[in-house]
């Protein structure tokens, strides 16, 4: 099955479904604030922990392993390639940090990140999970795009495993957007329009990815290591510090756990 479906359908179009599925997982999240306006801390804490955890052990398990297998299957350093991609992949999101103005989920509106701007608060909240969701469509994107690259470290079921992964830690994302907004005073169907549009990059940062290492098989290891690297740098830049940030830091550290545990046996179970 899994190679009809590789040589059926073209990497790129494999990506846009599974980016179109992580998509919908934050639209799912958003859709909360349909029946909630507010969310306990508590909860908030533990959904933010199993969202990094997942993404910890996509970044290995997913990106970072196979990137080190295909360049000693390439007969390269196992491990140049990989470190390259991994910091580029780190110092693109800290320019990107840099620059694009964006305010995290319980920053104070009076500090936004990035350059001055007068963009309102719901603007600069979307900005900040647009700008977080890039390296995880870049990530599913490239995983499969390296499917067609036929090496072993590279497969299909490997690949949906990450994109389930994703769309599993999308759907607290978007209620860490929708739910302050609501409670902010904005209607529900706005507060429900910014968490879910805040997905939408994923699907065109996937097709870029996939897109790209499908041409360019030489560009994968590098391609998957920075897709980790970006991914780490949200992981330790927004999501653990905002997770601990209300001093109980038990429930998000079990939620990280779970994550990682349950990311892990995707990638082992699937790939």
């Amino acid at each position: 099955m899994e190679n009809i479906l590789a040589n059926n359908i073209s990497p790129v179009v494999q990506a846009l479904i599974a980016t179109g599925f992580t998509w919908l997982m934050t639209a799912m999240g958003a859709g909360l604030v349909f029946f909630f306006k507010s969310i306990d801390r508590k909860v908030l804490d533990t959904m933010l922990g199993f969202a990094a955890g997942i993404m910890i052990a996509a970044s290995f398990w997913s990106l970072l392993a196979p990137a080190i297998e295909m360049s000693e299957a390439a007969g390269k350093n196992p491990w140049l390639g990989p470190v390259v991609g991994f910091l580029a992949g780190g110092v693109f999101l800290k320019l990107a940090d840099s620059l694009v103005p964006h305010i995290h989920p319980g920053m104070p509106a009076d500090k936004p990140e990035g350059v001055r701007t007068s963009w309102r608060r719901s603007v600069l909240l979307v900005t900040a999970i647009t700008l977080h969701n890039i390296p995880e469509g870049l990530a599913v994107g490239v995983a499969f795009g390296a499917v067609a690259s036929d090496l072993p470290s590279a497969t299909l079921t490997g690949a949906v495993a990450l994109a389930l992964g994703i769309g599993l830690q999308n759907f607290p994302e978007g209620a860490a957007v929708s739910i302050p907004l609501r409670r902010e005073g904005l209607s529900r169907i706005k507060s429900f329009w910014y968490g879910q549009i805040s997905g939408l990059v994923e699907p065109v940062a996937g097709v870029i990815g996939a897109a790209a290492v499908s041409t360019m098989r030489n560009l994968l290891p590098y391609a998957l290591s920075f897709a980790a690297g970006a991914m780490i740098y949200v992981v330790v830049e927004e999501l653990i510090p905002e997770a601990q940030s209300s001093g109980d830091s038990d429930l998000a550290t079990m939620g990280a756990i779970l994550g990682f545990a349950l990311m892990m046996m995707l990638d082992v179970a699937l790939g």
